[in-house]
């Protein structure tokens, strides 16, 4: 139990706590904004009221994973001054600046935007509505590529020089432009989106399998499917191409991700381990079960190396990440889970082809209907997956190369870390269980199918209160 009284690392376990937390809210709202822009984009083509009700429906799960998006990202922001301030001050020229993007460009764009989008069907014409709803969708999605930029900065520091102490930024463009960023925000965009629309389908399946609302969810099915189809394998592209960039720039995290111990040299066929017992003491695998030759085929698509590939022990233990275990096994579940959504987003497809995916299909294929209801959380899990082989696979830095995480901590008190870490704990528990409350009553209740569209003259605003 050393850890209680170690800072670094209660430190550490309070921004793993909040940041999982918080990531589980703006990665929906995110996916769902675009979904709400295609939605709403129908009904004013085509002033079919069914585009229009389910605009409204979804609307309203957005806005409770906006709320709460809202009041857990708050706490992991103010970290950076409480338990990281040596880090603020390293590199707050650069980071304190992109943060400060974020929030006066996406998340007041997004938020300036939500009253109308919310409330202004009756008050503001379709077209002023429609651009309104855009707009939060564009604000949300700024808001990933500011904050991946930033991440991404961290992995491969760019733009500027370190001395004293501190970055100095030379060149902003090429700084936010650093080697991570490019991937990154694709990747993690197309996980937001790929996200959200499994939890449309789990929600639509789980209504289909109840029998509620049969058109409505059946329609919303579909369109989640159709941009799936789209988005999943793109995904799968995109997450190789970022771990090829790992293999470039971070070394280390590649030889972690593959429990990689020993160099392999250039003309191998090194296999590649599906399972392992990574043993950090030892610097070995206390056994493995691998595809023979299939590293190779991974990192270059060849049956043999044409470099070197360096291993966890060509490295001082301080260099390293320690916790390769975890490392190895996010990134199988995150690929694993990635390849099975794509498979079974497939598999949907032809029974859609072959079926026609009616309503009393999913009562009838019940296993089908569970599939979809599990991939919701899975997708979640994944992203998780992710950040944690992104952000643990770059230790012991904090900014690669440049600063560790020891030195990028506050010296506070352990038990001072350790009251607000045991407090985080109890808020966001508490908030996931009125998440789930509230959200369970949204899907319980469903769509509202006797609301109609607006029609005649657009009301005026809200009168003001008068004495």
């Amino acid at each position: 139990m050393d850890w209680l009284a170690d800072t670094v690392v209660l430190s550490r376990m309070q921004f793993a706590l909040t940041a999982i937390f918080h990531m589980l809210w703006p990665v929906l709202s995110t996916g769902l904004a675009i979904f709400l822009v295609i939605l709403e984009a129908l009904w004013l083509r085509t002033q079919n009221p069914l585009y229009y009700r389910q605009a409204r429906f979804w609307a309203k799960l957005y806005v409770l994973n906006f709320g709460i998006g809202v009041a857990s990202g708050l706490p992991m922001e103010f970290q950076f001054g409480t338990n990281w301030a040596p880090l603020s001050e390293f590199v707050g020229d650069f980071f304190g600046a992109v943060l400060g993007f974020e929030g006066a460009m996406a998340f007041m764009l997004e938020a300036g935007f939500l009253g109308i989008m919310l409330f202004g069907w009756n008050r503001v014409p379709p077209v002023i509505h429609f651009l309104s709803t855009v707009m939060v969708a564009f604000g949300a999605n700024l808001s990933v590529f500011w904050i991946l930029s930033a991440n991404s900065w961290l992995q491969t520091p760019a733009g500027g020089s370190f001395s004293q102490g501190h970055f100095h930024v030379e060149n902003y463009f090429n700084a936010i432009n650093n080697p991570f960023m490019l991937r990154s925000v694709l990747h993690m965009s197309l996980a937001t989106v790929e996200t959200s629309m499994l939890v449309v389908a789990a929600i639509s399946a789980w209504s289909l399998l109840s029998g509620k609302a049969e058109a409505f969810f059946s329609f919303s099915f579909r369109l989640a499917l159709v941009i799936l189809l789209v988005v999943a394998p793109v995904q799968i592209l995109a997450g190789h191409e970022s771990a090829l960039q790992i293999a470039e720039h971070q070394p280390t995290k590649l030889a972690a991700m593959e429990a990689l111990w020993e160099n392999r040299s250039a003309g191998e066929s090194p296999p590649w381990s599906v399972v392992a017992a990574p043993d950090a003491s030892d610097g070995r695998n206390r056994w493995d079960l691998g595809v023979p030759g299939g590293l190779s085929w991974i990192l270059e698509g060849r049956p043999r190396l044409s470099h070197d590939v360096r291993g966890l022990n060509s490295w001082p233990a301080d260099q390293r990440p320690r916790m390769v275990g975890l490392i190895f096994y996010a990134f199988r579940l995150m690929a694993g889970i990635g390849i099975a959504v794509t498979a079974l987003m497939g598999l949907s497809v032809v029974l859609w082809w072959r079926t026609g995916l009616k309503p009393e299909f999913f009562r009838q294929q019940r296993w089908l209907s569970w599939c979809w209801i599990l991939a919701a959380p899975a997708g979640y899990l994944a992203i998780e997956s992710g950040w944690v082989v992104r952000c643990v696979g770059r230790q012991p830095w904090t900014v690669y190369g440049q600063l560790r995480t020891s030195e990028a901590a506050s010296q506070l008190p352990a038990q001072e870390v350790l009251i607000s870490l045991s407090s985080f704990t109890l808020l966001y528990a508490t908030l996931l269980v009125f998440a789930l409350i509230f959200g369970a009553r949204i899907i319980r209740k469903g769509p509202d199918l006797s609301l109609e569209p607006p029609t005649g003259p657009v009301r005026g605003p809200l009168p003001l209160p008068t004495d």
